[in-house]
Order: structure tokens, then C-alpha cells, then sequence
């Protein structure tokens, strides 16, 4: 692709994400050397706003705590995150200090994402931080997380934390410099520049391993998230830690995804891809094509069953009668209400029950369909 990417030229505030791979060797332990490269690229550009979003706790924790390699166990990862976070932030503090900046940690929890009060205070932490010169240093708050220590990986995190901030640009940073069209350790395979879309990615191999076995998130993560992002208004560049000062300047490194889609309701991006169901409402037929295709509220005469242990407020799946989610959304009663709400009218109900039973179980503007 010649020239520059003007997208990526014109981004004031610019959400970086770097792989464990590109910061640590593959014994474990941070390498001062990477991290600096890394900050001396970043720092390059003083005109813009940058979040990083910092892999690189756990994998920083292991030589410090004896382990060779990164821990199967919940509890060992945990103390690895615990020991290696510290690490990490003290050595980007060292860093940025050779250009005066400052930094700042910011840990979330995919609590501080789905839940609307927590995201709304992540924002306003992370929007002061840049307003005051500092920059971010965002992490998975690995040390308490428990649903297996993640939002899955860091690159999804990355994708939101986009969203949230209102980023204008996000950078995938990793060990590979950008997608290839398959292996590209094998002769034959060539990088793709440019993806318009997901037809630009129909019959594209995706590998899921990292090579220094570090890190835990592989290209299908990478991909997704630059997916979520652009689907978001939010053009992606997707390139090697080496290029990252390239990339910032809007060089042909790398793969550029285009942004698909606009902006959306930060609270429904949240509850299609860093939310955790807490349970399940199964919807009879019609109700799924009211969700569905009609973008209407889910009543309790289209309940057909109820699934797990929910409190008001929290995430919920909506599945159809063969079991498929087709629809995410916050419930507006605990589980152990409901059975007796289903298949009823919400004006019997109010009759019956009162007045804040004539309420939608999920109101539509609390839903968001998932498409396969």
C-alpha cells in the first residue's frame, strides 16, 4: 500500500496494545531493552494521547518467583500477576521518566467493563490520566480475575478499551508483522496489507499459538479484536513490536483493517463481548423473532424457561429452543422470580403482583442480538 494511511495520520488518541512475546525473553523476566525500544517509539509522538495496553504481568513474574515456564494453575498465575505487575509498571515508569512523562496504572476486571457504573469510572480514570500528560499503562487485573484469569486475552481488552476511551486509532502490537494469507514460516504465504472487511478475510488461515510460548493469545484473538474495533468506527493496525514507530506514522507495515461500522452505545459493545452471562432465559419462537428481527424488548409471555443463578442488573444469555444464544441483555429480575412471571402478560402480572411487575424482563435498549 503506498503512501501513508491517512486514518492512521490523522488518530489524536491511540489505544497500543503489546504482546508478553515483544517485552519478555522466553525464559521469563522482562527485557529492559524491548520495553525501552518500545516507549522510544511511543514517545516519538508527544502529539498524541496514547493508552498502552501491557501484556506482560504474569510472564514478568516467573523468573522472579523460580518457574520456568507460565503455570497451568489458577493460583500460581495469580501470584506470578501479583509479583510480575510491579515489575512491569516500575519498568515503564523508568522508561517514559528518560522523556519526562509519567504513567499511570489502570488494572480492570471484565466487571469494570460490563457493569455500567464501573465502566463509566474506567473512563473518567483513564480520559484524566491523558488530560494531565500521563500515559496509561492498562492491564487484565490478573491477580483477582478468576473466570480463568482473563477477558479472554488482552487484544479483546484492547478492542474495548478503544471503545471506551474513544480512541481514534488501535495499534496490535506482537511478534508477527501483521496477517498472512497462511503459515508465513511457509514459502508461498504473503502478508495481507489491507482488509475492507470480512470478505477480505474468507478463506484466510488463522493460526492460535504464540511462538515464544509467553504470551496467550495467538492471531484468531488478534483478529477478533480488530474486528470488534473496527465494527466500532475504529481502524486497526496490526504489526510486529519492532515496527511499532512505522506503524504510528502511518508506514505500510503491517496489516490496516478499515473500520466497518460506527460508534455504538458503549454499554451494548460491553454486553456482546466483555460481559459474562450469569444465567439463561430461553425464548419460545416467537419471542426470538420479536428479539431478533423486530429489536423488541423480551416480555414474560415469551419466556419458556429460566436457566442459572441471576441477580436483577446482571448479564444474561438469551437462547432460542434448540439452545442457541441469540441474544445478550441485563435482566430486570432475580432468577428465582421468574418462573412464575413466564408466559404471562405484564398486565396481569401488575394486577396480580403490582406495578413493578409491568416492566420488561429485558428492555431493549438493555439488549444487543449476537450474530454467528
Amino acid at each position: 500500500m503506498a503512501g501513508t494511511r491517512q486514518d492512521v495520520t490523522d488518530a489524536r488518541r491511540i489505544v497500543v496494545k503489546v504482546g508478553s512475546s515483544s517485552l519478555t525473553t522466553a525464559s521469563g523476566g522482562l527485557d529492559a531493552d524491548r520495553v525501552d525500544a518500545l516507549v522510544d517509539a511511543l514517545a516519538k509522538h508527544q502529539d498524541k494521547e496514547i493508552v498502552l495496553v501491557s501484556s506482560g504481568a504474569i510472564a514478568a513474574g516467573l523468573a522472579p518467583l523460580g518457574l520456568d515456564r507460565r503455570p497451568r494453575d489458577l493460583a500460581r498465575q495469580q501470584a506470578a500477576a501479583s509479583v510480575g505487575q510491579g515489575l512491569l509498571v516500575a519498568r515503564y515508569t523508568a522508561s517514559f521518566a528518560r522523556y519526562g512523562r509519567r504513567v499511570g496504572q489502570v488494572l480492570l476486571t471484565t466487571d469494570d467493563t460490563s457493569r455500567r457504573a464501573h465502566y463509566r469510572n474506567a473512563y473518567r480514570t483513564l480520559d484524566q490520566l491523558l488530560a494531565m500528560g500521563a500515559v496509561p499503562i492498562v492491564n487484565e487485573n490478573d491477580t483477582v480475575a478468576t473466570d480463568e484469569i482473563r477477558f479472554g486475552d488482552n487484544d479483546r481488552l484492547a478492542a474495548l478499551v478503544a471503545h471506551l476511551v474513544r480512541a481514534d486509532l488501535l495499534v496490535l502490537l506482537s511478534d508477527v508483522d501483521g496477517l498472512y494469507d497462511g503459515d508465513p514460516s511457509r514459502p508461498g504465504t504473503s502478508r495481507i496489507d489491507l482488509v475492507r472487511g470480512d470478505q477480505d478475510l474468507e478463506g484466510v488461515s488463522i493460526g492460535s499459538a504464540g511462538r515464544a510460548g509467553v504470551g496467550t493469545g495467538g492471531m484468531v484473538t488478534k483478529v477478533e479484536a480488530a474486528r470488534i474495533a473496527a465494527a466500532a468506527g475504529i481502524p486497526v493496525v496490526l504489526t510486529s513490536a519492532v515496527h511499532a514507530a512505522e506503524a504510528l506514522a502511518g508506514g505500510p507495515t503491517g496489516t490496516h483493517f478499515l473500520r466497518t461500522g460506527r460508534r455504538s452505545s458503549d454499554r451494548l459493545l460491553w454486553l456482546a463481548h466483555a460481559s459474562t452471562p450469569q444465567g439463561a432465559l430461553v425464548l419460545d419462537d416467537g419471542a426470538v423473532r420479536a428479539v431478533v428481527e423486530g429489536h423488541s424488548s423480551l416480555l414474560p409471555a415469551g419466556i419458556a424457561a429460566v436457566d442459572g443463578e441471576f441477580s436483577a442488573g446482571d448479564p444474561v444469555e438469551l437462547r432460542d429452543t434448540e439452545g442457541r444464544a441469540v441474544a445478550r441483555g441485563l435482566v430486570n429480575f432475580d432468577a428465582r422470580e421468574i418462573p412464575r412471571l413466564i408466559g404471562r402478560s405484564t398486565r396481569d402480572l401488575a394486577r396480580e403482583l403490582g406495578p413493578a411487575y409491568e416492566r420488561e424482563v429485558v428492555h431493549r435498549d438493555d439488549l444487543v442480538v449476537l450474530h454467528h
